[in-house]
């Protein structure tokens, strides 16, 4: 079967939640990530159920709330969010959960990730739970790491990895790299790009320096059967149509070396 391509939500911000699923059944995309934050709707099961039922595209992917500004979406406490998040991928049959190592003061929560993250797989075992690689932060010339006990989950080592090559152009490291640490446990990949010279870009595929053609026509033979969640900031669009020309240019990106991958794997 071809691997899924996934509109993350996050990618048509400052548009709301319901945006994502018209924008990917207009489009063409197989399904939505949906990142819960603080739109109402990214929390809401019969909601979101709703939406993929009016559209047609199904959510094979949640993304947990665990940016800065999610810190009080459902609870203070990231363990009930995570909770939370892997109800909310049971209710609407997605079978991929995104999670971010922990914060360094989460202390609590860093603690017990590990236990909790097996509770997880224990209790849901049809949803794999993939953690996914992050980054160091370089402010006023310095270097210092957010995440416990690191920003490269494969130091750990879990049971699932999310590949995300935006964030490693900003840490400097490369994609091909990365999938090769994480092995036969790659999971989930948000596709994305950057160029390693400011933040986070998530730049529309083929226009940083990250490897992506390269790393989406390695998957077959990495064994995966995971889907591709393209996550890209499209905030800068200056209109609906900016926005659908650069989501697109990331779907096509994305099939065309898929498909190249599976014709020389034949």
């Amino acid at each position: 079967m071809a691997t899924p391509v996934l509109l993350s939500s996050s990618s048509v911000f400052p548009e709301p939640t319901a945006a994502a699923f018209e924008l990917a059944a207009a489009l063409g995309y197989d399904g939505v990530e949906v990142m819960v934050w603080t739109d109402a709707v990214s929390q809401d099961p019969g909601a979101l159920r709703g939406l993929a039922e009016h559209y047609g595209v199904p959510v094979l992917s949640v993304h947990a709330p665990c940016l800065l500004v999610t810190q009080r979406v459902w609870s203070n406490d990231p363990a009930e969010r995570l909770r939370r998040a892997v109800r909310l991928a049971q209710a609407l049959e997605a079978p991929t959960v995104v999670v971010h190592p922990p914060f360094t003061w989460q202390r609590e929560y860093a603690r017990g990730f590990d236990t909790l993250l097996a509770e997880l797989a224990e209790r849901h075992p049809d949803i794999r739970v993939a953690v996914e690689n992050m980054y160091p932060v370089r402010m006023a010339g310095r270097r210092f790491v957010p995440y416990a006990p690191s920003w490269n989950p494969t130091d750990t080592g879990y049971d699932a990895y999310t590949l995300d090559l935006s964030h490693c152009a900003a840490s400097h490291t490369d994609s091909m790299e990365m999938a090769d640490q994480m092995g036969a446990k790659l999971a989930h990949v948000h596709l994305g790009d950057g160029t390693g010279e400011g933040r986070d870009e998530h730049l529309v595929p083929g226009r940083g320096n990250q490897p992506c053609a390269e790393v989406l026509a390695s998957l077959a033979g990495r064994g995966f059967t995971g889907a591709i969640a393209v996550e890209v900031s499209t905030r800068g669009a200056k209109s609906r149509a900016g926005r659908e020309a650069d989501l697109g240019a990331a779907l096509a990106f994305a099939r065309e070396h898929l498909a190249a991958a599976r014709t020389l794997k034949r």
